[in-house]
């Protein structure tokens, strides 16, 4: 029987509310993760299953020290070679996120899933025990190996990269818009339509074995009569990096790009992603960006686009090999 480590860091799937009818006003990451698996009987048919309770956190607090904790275990336990496949239970608010960041930096071609739930424990249908029981079935899968760190909820599978919350409250909420879902899981089996073509963990050149902490990077949403004071307020409060949340195709204002390059006067990388949710952001003449140094986005959203500028920044500081980058992640 294969084996399957579950780190688990609390989020909705280990939520705790006083009424089982109650879905919203609940407690997040309370149940421990040896609970959850307990009592789920079918976990025992599919798996060697040992657990590790990393946080118990609402994923709203999570921070670049647990990321940091969970890159290191993950990749400690996945060179054992009776380890087969590591499950994250995660919080949905950021789980698209440190999803991202491990398909960037675990060095290994097994399994990696990230799983959640947007019903607490105790509601009277939860949704947490079907996702986690799916996500070990993926994470045993020899199909799911070398398609990077992948997210399954509500009988999905996703590309960390491409996958979003895209609501508040449905069950159905994790979704890649544009570019799709990998595959599904069917019946108790994982079935892909497509494979992720972006490089990713074991391919990737980012170790962040010897750092100890990642540059700082903020993000900036444009809108309307945007003056550039929050831009400058974060460079003031020591962003190495700015993501532009633009408009349209990345776009700005004059009052944006006169900001910005006097940002990037400083040495501050400055790359341009989009507020439109779907789409790629291109290289744009209208801002003369040879001359001006942005860095586009691709498809990555401002929150991922985030996590590799961050990553990106403890190589380098050219525009150009972070440009790069950006093609290539």
């Amino acid at each position: 029987m294969k084996k399957v480590v579950i780190l688990a860091t609390g989020g909705t799937i280990a939520g705790v509310s006083h009424d089982p009818t109650d879905t919203v006003s609940y407690h997040a990451g309370i149940v421990p993760i040896e609970k959850i698996v307990k009592a789920i009987e079918p976990l025992t048919a599919i798996a060697d299953i040992a657990t590790e309770q990393i946080a118990q956190i609402d994923s709203a607090d999570m921070n670049h020290k647990i990321w940091f904790y969970l890159t290191e275990r993950i990749n400690a336990l996945l060179k054992q070679p009776d380890v087969d496949g590591i499950v994250v239970t995660h919080g949905t608010d950021t789980l698209e996120e440190t999803a991202y960041f491990l398909n960037l930096v675990v060095k290994s071609e097994k399994p990696v899933v990230l799983v959640g739930a947007m019903r607490p424990a105790t509601a009277i249908s939860p949704d947490g025990p079907m996702n986690l029981y799916n996500a070990i079935i993926l994470a045993v899968s020899r199909t799911a190996r070398g398609k990077g760190v992948l997210v399954s909820l509500n009988d999905t599978i996703n590309s960390s990269r491409e996958v979003t919350k895209t609501n508040t409250a449905l069950q159905d909420t994790f979704k890649a818009p544009e570019l799709g879902y990998l595959g599904y899981i069917i019946d108790g089996c994982p079935h892909f339509y497509r494979m992720p073509t972006r490089k990713h963990t074991y391919m990737t050149d980012f170790d962040i074995s010897g750092i100890n902490e990642l540059p700082q990077v903020d993000i900036i949403y444009g809108h309307v009569n945007d003056t550039g004071i929050l831009a400058q307020a974060a460079v003031a409060s020591g962003a190495k990096g700015l993501i532009y949340a633009g408009l349209g195709n990345g776009n700005m204002s004059e009052t944006m790009k006169n900001t910005f390059r006097k940002i990037q006067a400083r040495g501050v990388i400055v790359v341009r992603s989009t507020r439109a949710g779907n789409g790629v952001v291109t290289k744009n003449s209208v801002l003369a960006e040879d001359h001006d140094r942005f860095v586009a986005a691709d498809t990555l959203s401002p929150q991922k686009a985030r996590i590799l500028l961050m990553l990106a920044l403890t190589k380098t500081s050219d525009p150009q090999k972070i440009q790069d980058m950006f093609w290539t992640y």
